[in-house]
């Protein structure tokens, strides 16, 4: 009986010695693997970038209302495959427009992101090649004097845009601004905008035919003077510190009356500064 009892406990603490080092096993590779998992993979390639540019859309933008002006990149190791990226996404290279590259790129896959940011990174180690093209080349700018030297682009002008709003701002004599549904804006010299709405339908062909049905810049038509100014803008938003000049919003703190109104004209322009479309605002004083 003694025996029996010996062997079985000999049995019982061999299974226990071999679940353990099974188990310990299993830890060792489960860490190996996490270890592994929180590691960013780093691999250099060849990157071809297109000369047209392309048109993405903000993360935060679930519509697809404000297409962004991007590049358009193909990678070695995703050949046929174009893929969108930010101007500046590509640390250390300055992109031009109708310019085709070939680069060296370090192409890092973060193990751990930012939040609400892509996984990838992208270094410039070298330009392989740097082509002009010259069918996508931008035009010679001609100065522009009066609004018929504004030269549209093609299918243009398109109702694309409509100001956000209304397009009715309302000025005290302290020069604070507000929407007319009574909306404060942010202060005229620092934040407020004006904000354009995608209007156009999104089974109209323009929709997302790229960069050259973008409005990146704007031309002012000012009621108050005949110079014809040119603005930029960022992701089809206008800052007003850049279509009011300090004299015009002076102008109207000091020397408006209460009713009186400015009826400004907007010609929306694509990166070649060809126009869109025109639309218009009025600034009214309270």
């Amino acid at each position: 009986m003694k025996r029996l009892r010996y062997v079985i406990d000999m049995k019982t603490k061999k299974i226990w010695r071999n679940i353990l080092v099974m188990t310990a096993a299993m830890l060792s590779l489960a860490s190996c693997s996490s270890d592994d998992d929180n590691k960013d993979i780093t691999k250099e390639m060849n990157m071809s970038v297109s000369a047209e540019p392309g048109v993405m859309y903000d993360l935060f933008d679930s519509m697809g209302e404000h297409p962004i002006e991007c590049m358009r990149v193909m990678t070695e190791d995703e050949p046929g495959q174009w893929q969108n990226l930010y101007f500046s996404e590509i640390k250390g290279f300055t992109y031009e427009r109708g310019h085709e590259y070939e680069l060296r790129v370090k192409r890092t896959i973060l193990a751990n992101p930012p939040q609400d940011a892509s996984n990838r990174t992208y270094e410039l180690v070298r330009i392989l090649a740097d082509k002009k093209v010259e069918d996508v080349a931008e035009p010679v700018e001609k100065e522009v004097k009066e609004e018929p030297d504004i030269e549209y682009e093609q299918q243009c002008p398109v109702e694309k845009y409509a100001i956000a709003k209304g397009g009715e701002y309302m000025v005290d004599a302290d020069g604070n601004m507000t929407y007319a549904d009574g909306t404060l804006t942010p202060e005229f010299d620092k934040h407020a905008q004006i904000y354009l709405e995608n209007i156009l339908d999104k089974s109209h062909p323009l929709w997302q035919a790229g960069a050259r049905y973008m409005a990146t810049y704007a031309y002012v038509l000012s009621p108050l003077t005949d110079e014809i100014r040119l603005v930029s803008g960022t992701r089809s938003n206008f800052l007003f510190k850049n279509i009011l000049t300090e004299s015009e919003m002076e102008y109207v703190k000091q020397s408006m009356k209460q009713g009186e109104a400015l009826h400004y004209n907007l010609i929306l322009a694509n990166v070649y500064k060809r126009g869109i479309q025109k639309v218009k605002f009025t600034i009214k004083k309270k």
